[in-house]
């Protein structure tokens, strides 16, 4: 055991981010979610200003006190009904935010269009008790940033939980999620998703609602299912980096993907033109694992990765691996196509289930998306 090894992700929040690393995408160990520490001039830059409102449904945030609100939630509080847009001024807001589910069609914007400059971030875990000492907050309970909300869009964030597993060792509670997304027609672009165990939970609010999500060029990093749920979710030209434990000795480190599909759903998640990278030695991590939760039994969990780069840190002679014996992932709806790299090679046949040409058609984000078509908006 090598805690004391471990990175400190909160000294990297205060940090400037490396030159040329907008999305994490050169970093060698877990991205800089830091901002830049001085206000900036133009807080809001092209979008407007409480005193030039773009619309009169745009309200502005920023922490240094010159928007309508210096705290996200306060914003989102104040934003009722549909179709609310938040500008959010460089800076790092430690809070947990929650968009209900009737506060549909908002947009969040980072001001400066690096999501390395706007930041939402906290330290809740799975363990992390609750304030009325009725329990812990579980899973769901630990996310930063929660939407309930349908037609949720936001670009240029950064949604991350800066929680670690060296700071409390004893704890079993160790998951630690960075956004739980639960509504359909939900759509990222040019995010950053930072954290290590449960970073990215892209679900549905109920087994009933098959939502729809889409996240293009965004940055994902983790290692313990680190991009789960039961979301039908497509991720475009996404990077992926699994990350060092420092607290094990031994592989697997952990699963990127660990999708919950319900059986009765059609689509899972799709992964198109990505890419997966490792700080962690090579083999050390499986591409997924699947999930079937003790309240949905009934689940078979899907995941296709085409055309997608995997680099030397999955393991390419057992890429997948069981969560339950009683779920063997060979049972569920796990599909490649057309990967590269070396976390790519295909060296035992049966352990890489392959699409052939005409199944991947099949699997593109024009099925999964349905008449939904957030690709075709203006980049």
């Amino acid at each position: 055991m090598h805690r004391s090894a471990a990175p400190s992700r909160r000294g990297f929040l205060l940090a400037t981010a490396g030159a040329g690393a907008a999305l994490g995408l050169a970093a060698a160990g877990p991205a800089a979610a830091g901002t830049r520490p001085r206000p900036h001039p133009r807080p809001f830059g092209r979008y407007g200003s409480p005193a030039a409102r773009r619309t009169p449904r745009t309200l502005y945030v920023d922490p240094h006190g010159r928007g309508d609100f210096t705290s996200v939630q306060a914003a989102v509080d104040a934003a009722e009904g549909d179709g609310w847009t938040l500008v959010l001024a460089p800076g790092t807001y430690r809070e947990t935010v929650s968009v209900d589910a009737d506060r549909t069609g908002a947009t969040w914007i980072g001001a400066s269009g690096d999501p390395r400059d706007t930041v939402i971030v906290y330290d809740n875990a799975a363990g992390t008790p609750k304030p009325d000492g009725s329990g812990t907050l579980g899973t769901s309970g630990s996310a930063t940033t929660t939407v309930r909300a349908d037609g949720f869009t936001a670009r240029g964030i950064t949604f991350a939980n800066d929680w670690l597993r060296a700071d409390r060792p004893d704890w079993t509670g160790t998951q630690a999620v960075a956004i739980k997304v639960m509504g359909d027609r939900s759509a990222f672009r040019d995010c950053r998703f930072l954290g290590h165990q449960d970073t990215l939970y892209a679900d549905t609010r109920d087994l009933g609602l098959f939502a729809r999500q889409y996240y293009a060029r965004c940055y994902v990093e983790g290692d313990v299912d680190f991009v789960f749920g039961r979301a039908s979710a497509v991720y475009e030209d996404c990077h992926f980096r699994t990350l060092v434990r420092p607290d094990l000795d031994a592989a697997p480190y952990g699963f990127v993907f660990a999708p919950s599909t319900a059986g009765a759903n059609p689509r899972g998640y799709l992964v198109v033109r990505g890419r997966v990278s490792s700080g962690a030695p090579d083999g050390y991590y499986k591409l997924a694992r699947p999930w079937v939760p003790s309240s949905d039994t009934t689940a078979r969990p899907m995941l296709t990765v085409r055309e997608t780069h995997l680099g030397a840190g999955i393991d390419a002679v057992a890429p997948y691996a069981n969560m339950r014996d009683a779920h063997p992932w060979q049972d569920q709806r796990f599909r490649e196509y057309r990967n590269t790299g070396p976390g790519a090679a295909t060296t035992v046949p049966e352990n890489r289930p392959q699409l052939t040409r005409a199944e991947a058609a099949a699997h593109t984000r024009e099925a999964y998306l349905g008449d939904w078509r957030p690709y075709e908006r203006r980049r």
